[in-house]
């Protein structure tokens, strides 16, 4: 091979390389399963997760939950919102790995982190504060069903050769 030839390989190599990492993402039917999954956890922001305290008062701790709300709760509310809700919403219209992964990752701490806030709930209901409603219970599925899902899908993108 000559020097030309080599260079022009490189060249048609680095172009090859710059349109699969720009290729969009693939979601087909499970589009509409995670645009479900994202209203659900919507719903669920309005639905009581603690008492008479709405998903979205536990997040502003406003209303009933200003003093009941424990950290874990608060915590849950926000990275629902920001991985469940927000980040969903940009992989799902924006359809690029990157905003796939940070939903993936995300949505899984969020989803372990969801799990915790349950179980303070039930560990701390009796005492001082109310234990978990069915919004914090909906809400914490659809993270679950979100993450596996979004996980499912950033696992599936082909490994790029170097």
């Amino acid at each position: 091979m000559t020097a030309a030839n080599e260079e022009e390989l490189a060249s048609l190599r680095a172009e090859i390389d710059a349109v699969e990492r720009s290729a969009p993402v693939d979601l087909g039917f499970r589009a509409v399963i995670l645009a479900i999954a994202v209203f659900t956890l919507i719903v669920g922001y309005v639905l009581p997760w603690m008492g008479s305290a709405a998903g979205w008062q536990v997040l502003l701790a406003t209303g009933d939950a200003t003093g009941k709300a424990g950290a874990v709760p608060r915590l849950f509310a926000g990275t629902a919102l920001a991985f469940g809700i927000l980040a969903s919403a940009l992989a799902l219209s924006l359809r690029r790995w990157t905003l796939t992964w940070i939903a993936a990752l995300g949505g899984w701490f969020a989803a372990v982190d969801g799990l915790l806030a349950i179980w303070t709930r039930q560990s701390t209901a009796g005492l001082n504060s109310p234990g978990p409603g069915i919004g914090l219970i909906i809400s914490e599925a659809a993270m679950v069903v979100l993450a596996a899902l979004w996980l499912k899908t950033a696992w599936s993108r082909p490994a790029q050769p170097r």
